[in-house]
């Protein structure tokens, strides 16, 4: 496959995404990033819970 082939096709599936938009409907952003942060804030206090040793 030579580099000129392979950038058509990905001009191609970047056209495509377009009209698609790649998100589902039912996704939130706000939701799902509040939930990241509500994950990382409790592996957060996990590891301070757990490192006591100063």
């Amino acid at each position: 496959m030579s580099f000129h082939s392979t950038a058509a096709q990905l001009v191609t599936l970047a056209a495509e995404g377009e009209k698609h938009g790649g998100n589902h409907e039912s996704l939130n952003p706000y939701v799902t990033g509040g939930g990241a942060l509500l994950v990382l804030l409790l592996l957060l206090w996990i590891t301070t819970l757990f490192n006591r040793d100063r």
